[in-house]
């Protein structure tokens, strides 16, 4: 079975458009097969998103794992502010492009085996991480995080508390200072600062 953060190029494309209203101000999403939460916004993204948008959010932000785009998207319409977003996921990067186009927003979406092809320090990194690649491989992304953030920066993601959200904040006190800053429907946001 494929997961939406390999590259199957068997898998036939069959892309699906859908609109969302944020902040008063609409999108249109293009979304395929192989790429996570086809055909909406899943409710942890939408929260990480609400989240982030009521921050004081500037300077340069990584979308981390963007998935077809939604997260770096809404905030360069939103915020206004440099936005890089990478994916492992070929067809993922693919479909960003084509979301950033069809929303009138410039970022710069590139293909990235995690920080492979990074080049540049981040204020913020958001990322909705992909969980089914492993305790191991998460906390990995997460740790080497550290070398691609300003000394200021802060990480936020989305985690499910039953899938290890509360064993991955005791975890990564050991880096960061870590904070929910946010819980719903089982879902928390958690912030990962620089210490």
């Amino acid at each position: 079975m494929s997961h939406y953060f390999e590259n199957d190029n068997t898998l036939e494309s069959n892309i699906k458009d859908f609109d969302i209203s944020i902040n008063n101000i609409k999108f249109t999403f293009s979304t395929d097969n192989g790429v996570f939460s086809k055909g909406e916004l899943d409710f942890g993204t939408n929260l990480l998103i609400k989240n982030v948008l009521s921050m004081d959010i500037t300077g340069n932000v990584l979308d981390l794992g963007c998935g077809y785009g939604p997260i770096g998207i809404i905030l360069k319409k939103i915020k206004d502010i440099n936005v890089d977003m990478i994916d492992i996921n070929k067809r993922a990067v693919h479909l960003t492009k084509m979301n950033a186009k069809k929303n009138n927003v410039n970022v710069n979406a590139f293909y990235s085996d995690g920080y492979e092809n990074v080049n540049n320090n981040y204020d913020f990194i958001i990322s909705n991480p992909p969980i089914r690649i492993g305790k191991k491989n998460l906390y990995k992304l997460l740790i080497d995080a550290k070398k691609y953030l300003n000394k200021t920066g802060e990480i936020f993601v989305v985690v499910r508390k039953e899938q290890g959200a509360l064993s991955l904040i005791k975890d990564m006190s050991v880096y960061y200072d870590v904070k929910t800053i946010d819980k719903e429907k089982g879902f928390l946001i958690i912030s990962l600062k620089n210490n």
